[in-house]
């Protein structure tokens, strides 16, 4: 495996898979307190004068208890810590004293407390555990996972979230095989809430369909920006006036080496090699984002690039190039990825969203959608990356303004 960049399995959704971890192998790690202020309770008891109360280490054993055990776990606990409280109040004082009774009346009113506070917090747990199946299945409908192989190339996408309770937000990927080869895109919808997702179905629905019937690119990155337009004066949420979607459209078509990309104002995507050689599919040509054709009439081009076997095309949104380090430096795929080799897709994103945990130090700013698409097995050096522009591979649409 190349070095600096260490492989850790993800799942294709894994959101917020930044701090998720983490989370949960610090409360492991906190569950034996209670069972710990309980021991440390019958100790301090012993070792110290009887006038000397333990009372608060039997009193916090429940409370904490509450919050990271089960419910069964919280009750065996203030039961374990009122009968060691009493037992010793009984051995090493005067039962019937006002300060043992109250001793014992406080880890008995704070142990109920605390069976109170554990069926809150459970409860709590079971709602939100309901809200995030119910988001991560809109989330699958939204953006389903592509199949690994497709159209006789391997795939793999990832979506992750900035938010460690995340589920679906407004960076997008899809793919499919349509008559013209297989296609695919991936963008970011600017904004959150449920705007971007309305936003990010609006996009995805049209690129599903027309996809399949559109000739060209071009043809498919008008149909995408009609649909915002259309939709866009349907749909309350979604915003006509400042919302736009950066995108970058792809082609892989049947019986060539070639690959076709549009880019309308997105991240250019990059071209890995067998050879660990990589280079990034810069437009020649800016364009604007999708939904901005209010703007005016601008072209689209299509610009074609050896694809050859071997190869692997990686496309992904702006929360990889924005993910800074504790010095302000934003993370470089290009320099990071140079020299690099990978087995498949997968073992790539696995790669690369590690390496961006690394860079950022933690959860970045912003979501990441990926999309690593490979070619073959092939293991011969390809060409030098240069456009491959021709009157034949450069054309030009305009972009109407009005809904029709």
């Amino acid at each position: 495996m190349p070095e600096g960049l260490e492989p850790q399995s993800e799942p294709p959704f894994a959101h917020g898979h930044r701090t998720g971890p983490h989370l949960a192998g610090r409360l492991s790690a906190a569950r034996p307190l209670p069972a710990l202020l309980i021991v440390s309770g019958v100790v301090f008891d012993v070792l110290t004068p009887s006038h000397y109360s333990s009372a608060p280490f039997f009193a916090c054993s429940p409370l904490i208890a509450a919050a990271l055990l089960s419910h069964g776990a919280t009750l065996v606990t203030a039961v374990t810590a009122l009968t060691a409280m009493t037992t010793l109040t009984i051995i090493r004082r005067v039962p019937h004293t006002g300060a043992a009774v109250t001793e014992i009346a406080t880890v008995l009113a704070v142990a109920a407390l605390a069976l109170g506070i554990n069926r809150v917090v459970r409860r709590g747990d079971r709602k939100l555990a309901s809200v995030r199946c119910i988001a991560e299945a809109a989330q699958r409908a939204v953006l389903p996972v592509p199949p690994a192989r497709i159209g006789g190339l391997r795939v793999a996408a990832r979506y992750l979230a900035a938010e460690a309770d995340a589920r679906i937000g407004g960076d997008l990927f899809a793919v499919q095989e349509t008559p013209y080869g297989v296609r695919a895109i991936v963008g970011d919808v600017r904004g959150k809430g449920l705007g971007a997702v309305e936003a990010v179905a609006v996009v995805v629905g049209a690129f599903r369909e027309a996809a399949e019937q559109e000739r060209t690119l071009e043809g498919l990155a008008v149909r995408l920006e009609r649909a915002l337009q259309r939709e866009g004066a349907r749909r309350a949420n979604l915003d006509q006036s400042e919302g736009f979607t950066t995108a970058v459209l792809a082609e892989v078509p049947p019986g060539t080496t070639a690959l076709r990309l549009v880019n309308r104002g997105h991240p250019p995507p990059l071209l890995l090699h067998a050879d660990g050689t990589v280079g990034e599919a810069y437009p020649g040509a800016p364009a604007l984002p999708l939904g901005m054709g209010e703007l005016g009439e601008w072209p689209d081009r299509v610009e074609e690039w050896e694809f050859p076997a071997g190869s692997t095309l990686l496309l992904f949104t702006d929360g990889v190039t924005e993910a800074r380090d504790a010095e302000g430096n934003f993370y470089d795929p290009l320099q990071r990825l140079s020299g690099k080799q990978f087995r498949n897709p997968e073992a790539l994103l696995d790669a690369l969203t590690a390496d961006v945990a690394r860079h950022a130090g933690g959860p970045a700013d912003d979501d990441m959608a990926l999309l690593a698409i490979r070619r073959g097995d092939g293991r011969h050096r390809p060409a030098a990356i240069t456009h491959a522009l021709t009157p034949t591979t450069t054309r030009t649409v305009r972009i109407r303004t009005d809904n029709n």
